[in-house]
Parts: C-alpha cells; structure tokens; sequence
C-alpha cells in the first residue's frame, strides 16, 4: 500500500472513530434522560413533576434527532473507498491545495496524519462543492483566497 492510500485509510479511520464517539455520547445521554424520566415518575406529583417530565422528553426527543442524524453521517461515510484513488476530486478524495489539504467524506473537522494537519469536510460544504469535479492544476476561489489543487488521492 502506498504511503498515499495509508494516509487516506488513517484519515478514514479517524472520521469512523469520530462518529462512533458522537454515536456513544448522543446513545448515553438518551439513556440518562431515559433513567431520569423513569425516576422522575417514581418521584412527586403535581405541576413541576408535569414540567419536568414535559423537559426531559423535548431532550429524549433531541437526543433522538441527533442519533438519527450521525446514523446519516455514518451511513455517508461508509459509502467512502479508502482503497480507491482517483485523479478527480470526489467521495473520499484526499485532496491537497496550496493553502489546505482535505479528506472529502464527512465534516469532522481536524485531523492528523503523518505531521500533515487535513480538514475532513462534506461533499456539501461550500468548500467540498467547490472541489468535486476538480483535479490537479485546477484554482479555485474561495473566501477571497485562491486555492490551487496540487495533487489528488
């Protein structure tokens, strides 16, 4: 494997590691906010039992939403080759510029391979929109930078 694809799989690797985190932490607090809703049953009764209940299921409910959409995010992460390279920029393309390089699978921010910092970012950021399609020698405009694409992975 070439020291290349070793990058893009770590990259990989660590969005992966960066969902699964979000999912555990989104999963503990459902069931924190489920233990205090059966807790708060077993406790006093009256209007500030009522509103208290009514609190913790609009968290339940947010908590839900949040799962629902890191399973989204993970989903289009698993969509990603990590094994695959390609001279266009697209899913999964490690892509390095003249101002930034970027791992083109989901937005999880910084990260760190080999010394060298990459921004994993969405294919729907407005950055990762106006890298696909792209590929080695192409500008692109972006924040009032122009950010030169010297080589795809």
């Amino acid at each position: 494997m070439t020291s290349s694809l070793k990058i893009k799989e770590s990259l990989y690797l660590q969005c992966l590691e960066f969902v699964e985190n979000r999912f555990d932490t989104i999963q503990n607090t459902i069931n924190e906010i489920q233990e205090s809703l059966t807790s708060e049953t077993k406790s006093s009764a009256g209007d500030k039992h009522e509103t208290g209940r009514a609190m913790l299921q609009l968290e339940r409910e947010k908590a839900g939403n949040q799962l629902a959409e890191i399973q989204k995010i993970k989903e289009s992460l698993l969509k990603v080759n990590a094994s695959k390279t390609s001279e266009i920029i697209g899913l999964g393309s490690v892509v390095y510029t003249n101002k930034s390089n970027y791992f083109i699978a989901i937005s999880a921010g910084e990260l760190k391979v080999a010394d060298k910092l990459f921004y994993a970012i969405s294919p729907g950021t407005p950055i990762g929109q106006l890298l696909m399609g792209k590929k080695a020698g192409d500008e692109v405009g972006f924040r009032g930078q122009l950010f030169i694409v010297q080589e795809v992975v």
